[in-house]
């Protein structure tokens, strides 16, 4: 397992991460029991992985709790990752609707003191906002108030997590500008680099780490999903429609060649193609079993993809049509 810096923070973590929302939430077709998320979680420690990203709102806290009974004696050993900013007390969470989001000072700090509790600790490496909107991240009281907890020592690096959803250029451009922001996390991969590849540039010029989720393209770059498959309404991908998914299947058939000449399947290609293009941080595959973690986590420390290749499947997806991108002003709109 390689591990880099995150950002400006010092912080190592794995270049291969695990995104903990799956072990608290059935969305993504499948409801783990909590015996077997702790094995997910032993196993991918025994692996090299050392960064565990999480979040307060995931299954109400129980993302945090399993964490907590996994890793609450082995603190130093691991780099836990949690943010917060929706107020998810006493509301029912109905699908993936977006819940009241609070990022004033009285609340963060109840935020953060609920998540060292389920978390067994008095600190948290890296700790953030969930999904801001442009006027929460233009708020200057709202760092002033993460600048002092982490000058309390209550957590040590600071993260923006962009969302839901892929987009938030502005909103991840102008986080990158503050300087207490050490890393910001966004959806990235092979076949959505919009606006991934601007953020990057933007955080190699401030010295911020990039965390890249949904690496996978919802499960299209690893096989999960086909022409055939149909998603539960109830399921996270469910924004992905049938027209989505025959146009994605039709750009990995493009890419294969590139695969093939590097002796790699479609998903090792993804995840090789992310790792080479500099700046990223931690690649966060969604993972449900322990056997997709052996097999994201076997993808680092493999060789960089060269560049000619890297250039062709840059040339390829500016070929590719362009998609729709969410922003502040389309929530505000909502």
């Amino acid at each position: 397992m390689r591990y880099n810096r995150l950002g400006k923070s010092g912080i190592s973590v794995s270049e291969i991460g695990f995104g903990a929302w799956t072990i608290a939430l059935d969305w993504w077709g499948k409801k783990i029991p909590e015996d077997e998320a702790k094995r997910m979680l032993r196993r991918a420690y025994d692996l090299g992985i050392n960064f565990f990203e999480t979040g307060d709102m995931y299954g109400g806290g129980k993302s945090e709790r399993l964490l907590g009974e996994v890793f609450g004696g082995m603190r130093d050993e691991v780099v836990i990752s949690t943010k917060y900013g929706y107020d998810f007390e006493g509301v029912e969470q109905v699908g993936h609707v977006e819940l009241p989001q609070r990022f004033d000072e009285a609340f963060t700090k109840r935020a953060l003191e609920a998540s060292l509790k389920r978390l067994r600790t008095d600190h948290v490496d890296v700790y953030g906002l969930h999904n801001p909107k442009l006027n929460h991240i233009r708020d200057d009281a709202v760092f002033r108030t993460l600048d002092s907890l982490r000058a309390e020592g209550r957590f040590g690096a600071c993260q923006v997590a962009l969302g839901p959803a892929i987009g938030w250029a502005r909103e991840g451009m102008e986080a990158m500008g503050r300087p207490g922001v050490d890393a910001i996390q966004t959806v990235y991969n092979i076949l959505e680099q919009t606006p991934g590849n601007e953020l990057l540039e933007g955080a190699a010029k401030n010295g911020v780490g990039v965390l890249v989720r949904v690496p996978d393209a919802s499960g299209i770059l690893t096989g999960k999903v086909n022409a055939e498959t149909r998603i539960d309404p109830k399921d996270h991908r469910s924004v992905r429609k049938g027209e989505w998914i025959r146009e994605s299947l039709g750009k990995v058939e493009q890419l294969r060649p590139i695969a093939e000449r590097n002796g790699l399947g479609i998903a090792e290609l993804a995840i090789r193609f992310i790792l080479s293009r500099g700046g990223v941080s931690s690649v966060l595959p969604t993972v449900v079993d322990t056997d997709e973690i052996e097999q994201f986590a076997a993808m680092s420390g493999g060789a960089r993809l060269p560049e000619p290749d890297m250039r062709e499947i840059r040339e390829l997806f500016d070929s590719w049509p362009g998609y729709e991108l969410k922003s502040t002003v389309q929530a505000a709109g909502a």
